[in-house]
């Protein structure tokens, strides 16, 4: 086993195709199947599965692609430290959040005092920011929770109230508050399952002897929004990604107080680079200054 073999093999994984992964290394194609092909040949086994023109992972392809993570990320951490000519401002930043509104007090400042860094914002539920963050695939992640395992570095942005909200129109949009118990009676339009904001209310809700049943399900929350603005039903979200929209109006829920924690995380890992260090010591600082 070669180092280039396992980078060949790394870059085809990550990259999607052999073509692209020799494109990013400035090699041929036929240099870069060769590579894979010794290292497959070497240990006898089958790193991706090859049908026509396109290739993807088998099951032992993907053990490795968690070992080779890993490795080229320690190698580009130990290029960053011996590099004295590299700079944040040559940087890449990549974020993945619930919200983009936790990031308010964050990003303004960070770009302010680092503004040649490229940053990349993308956007999913609690289940996809954990599964780009362990794959590599995003740097920092923006969630609806403090998360219990101790692979990750957290700052704890903020604690809201769950909200319900509908269309000014509709005959909802006149109620001064709501409770559970009306609430459950309500056409609710709610988010995926993946979603904390929608997990948090089901577990109040159940602790109470009910059940939120959806009359809409519908990924992501501009989805959420528009549907609930043309008066379709009522919809849920934290207090502090309500925003404003003429078209909605908040409708706080009566009898219980439900909160939902944000939290900034990295994985411990990569919580010494640079750049990610970086952001979340000026997350960390901007929040304590906030509380003070």
């Amino acid at each position: 086993m070669r180092y280039v073999q396992l980078r060949a093999f790394h870059f085809v994984a990550t990259q999607g195709g052999f073509s692209r992964a020799a494109e990013a290394l400035s090699l041929t194609q036929p240099a870069i199947s060769d590579q894979v092909r010794k290292l497959e040949t070497e240990y006898d086994v089958l790193l991706f599965n090859r049908q026509k023109k396109q290739v993807s992972l088998t099951d032992f392809g993907k053990k490795l692609l968690e070992i080779t993570h890993r490795m080229f990320d320690v190698e580009h951490q130990a290029h960053e430290l011996l590099s004295e000519s590299r700079a944040l401002g040559s940087a890449k930043l990549r974020i993945i959040a619930d919200s983009v509104q936790h990031l308010h007090p964050v990003l303004g400042p960070f770009r302010q005092q680092f503004p040649e860094v490229f940053i990349s914002v993308s956007t999913g539920n609690t289940p996809e920011i954990i599964e780009k963050l362990c794959s590599y695939e995003a740097d920092v992640g923006v969630l609806g929770e403090i998360p219990e395992s101790r692979d990750f570095d957290i700052v704890k942005l903020s604690s809201t109230p769950i909200i319900a909200f509908a269309s000014k129109r509709s005959s909802a949009g006149k109620l001064k508050s709501i409770s559970l118990e009306e609430l459950v009676t309500k056409p609710l339009v709610l988010r995926e399952k993946g979603s904390k904001t929608r997990q948090k209310l089901e577990q109040i809700a159940a602790a109470a002897g009910l059940t939120l049943k959806p009359s809409i399900e519908a990924v992501g929350r501009e989805a959420i929004r528009e549907i609930v603005a043309s008066g379709a039903g009522i919809g849920i979200v934290s207090e502090a990604e309500f925003g404003y929209d003429e078209r909605l109006c908040k409708i706080p829920i009566s009898g219980c107080k439900p909160l939902m924690d944000e939290a900034l995380i990295c994985l411990k890992e990569r919580s010494k680079g640079n750049l990610v260090s970086a952001f979340m010591e000026m997350a960390h600082d901007r929040i304590s200054l906030k509380r003070a």
